[in-house]
């Protein structure tokens, strides 16, 4: 496998102990990038082996999605052999990823003895040590009372794991550029990433805390308005859902036109002292404006409101499920699908690595079952015989 890989990472063998969302996305990421990963397992798989979605006979569809390209051991992790086992793994290979923290046997000091040049990268829950996972961290840092309709006196959480994903990308640019950084200077590193951190530094970038520092302001629950900007659903005679975003003059000019309602715009500007091609304004006065273009979409289809604003530079899509989506040509005609026969899963349109590299993008690869390359992996690795790959798997180290 690894002597077919393509792509900048060509070469780079890293090794995966992991479980949920961010380090997968990360190996998994890199592997697109072209990089040997070697996810190694407990045997009978981590805590998310078995994670839904799963198929009518129980396997995951979850699991198979976020390990794609990867290749699989599974070791007895809790047995002194099977730790020494990894342990020699993680050394030859040269770079570990792993959110699987307060293990002694894997953590940076015992490792950089076998390996000086070690690139080890350590995601956790809170920069404490304390365990904090997605869902947990993004209640700590303000976003479900920020989300959902303005009357609205709970929290809402989102369903994306916002910060799973983010924390497995700035994984994946970590050991992209410890990697260069081993290769200029010959030394490896150490790194962090608690995943609050993640969360908070988003926030601040993004001047949610900012706001409240600077201003002593603190953002309020809008609904599905644009902060700052005008954003707004309207729905059509129909019932479908449109979103709809004006982010500069000639997008809300447009709007204006579209909808016959320039006239009454200026008159409101007028009324209330407002200057609408300040975009300040626009959000102020969102709820008057609103009201004065939600009729032209009450009065017409949706296939009437899509072909109108297709003419004009307004942004907008319709909101669309999960089942319409699998089935639109942005998934079945675009090159960054293709068709994967995924065993124990089936065939199904895969995506591979979202960035185009010299016109194309690296294509998905199967995920393995949990141990389908233990024995070629500690054969080619670390240079075991059949006899004891047979000793290990009959003492039950290795599956």
């Amino acid at each position: 496998m690894s002597g077919e890989a393509q792509g900048p990472l060509a070469g780079v063998r890293i090794i995966e102990i992991s479980s949920f969302v961010a380090v997968p996305l990360a190996g998994m990421t890199l592997a697109q990038l072209g990089a040997e990963v070697i996810r190694v397992d407990p045997v009978g798989g981590a805590a998310d082996y078995k994670r839904w979605p799963v198929t009518e006979d129980g396997d995951s569809i979850y699991w198979a999605g976020l390990n794609k390209g990867k290749r699989s051991v599974a070791v007895d992790m809790r047995a002194p052999e099977g730790q020494k086992l990894i342990r020699e793994l993680i050394a030859e290979a040269g770079v570990l990823i792993t959110n699987v923290a307060g293990r002694p046997w894997h953590s940076y000091e015992e490792l950089v003895g076998l390996r000086p040049d070690l690139i080890h990268v350590e995601i956790s829950g809170r920069a404490d040590g304390s365990t904090g996972v997605d869902y947990t961290v993004n209640a700590a840092v303000g976003f479900p009372l920020v989300t959902g309709p303005a009357n609205l006196s709970t929290p809402v959480n989102h369903v994306l794991p916002a910060w799973d994903v983010a924390c497995g990308l700035y994984a994946a640019l970590a050991v992209s550029t410890a990697v260069r950084h081993r290769e200029l200077t010959g030394a490896g590193q150490r790194i962090a990433i608690p995943l609050e951190n993640v969360a908070l530094a988003t926030a601040g970038n993004l001047s949610f805390l900012t706001e409240v520092m600077v201003g002593g302001t603190e953002r309020q629950r809008i609904g599905n308005s644009l902060y700052g900007q005008y954003g707004q659903n309207f729905t059509s005679r129909d019932g479908v859902v449109f979103m709809l975003v004006a982010l500069t003059g000639r997008h809300f000019r447009d709007l204006t036109e579209l909808t016959g309602t320039a006239k009454a715009v200026a008159a409101l500007g007028e009324a209330l002292g407002a200057d609408f091609t300040d975009e300040g304004d626009r959000y102020r006065h969102r709820d008057a404006l609103t009201g004065l273009f939600t009729l032209w979409f009450a009065e017409r289809s949706a296939e009437e409101v899509s072909a109108a604003l297709s003419q004009t530079s307004v942004l907008w899509e319709r909101y669309r499920s999960f089942a319409e989506v699998a089935t639109d040509e942005r998934v079945t005609a675009n090159p960054l699908f293709t068709e994967l026969d995924q065993p124990r899963i089936g065939q199904y349109l895969a995506p591979g690595l979202p960035i185009s590299i010299d016109g194309g993008y690296p294509a998905a690869v199967a995920a393995p079952a949990l141990g389908d390359h233990t024995a070629q992996v500690l054969r080619e690795r670390l240079g075991l015989s059949a006899d004891d790959i047979d000793r290990l798997t009959g003492s039950g180290t290795v599956a």
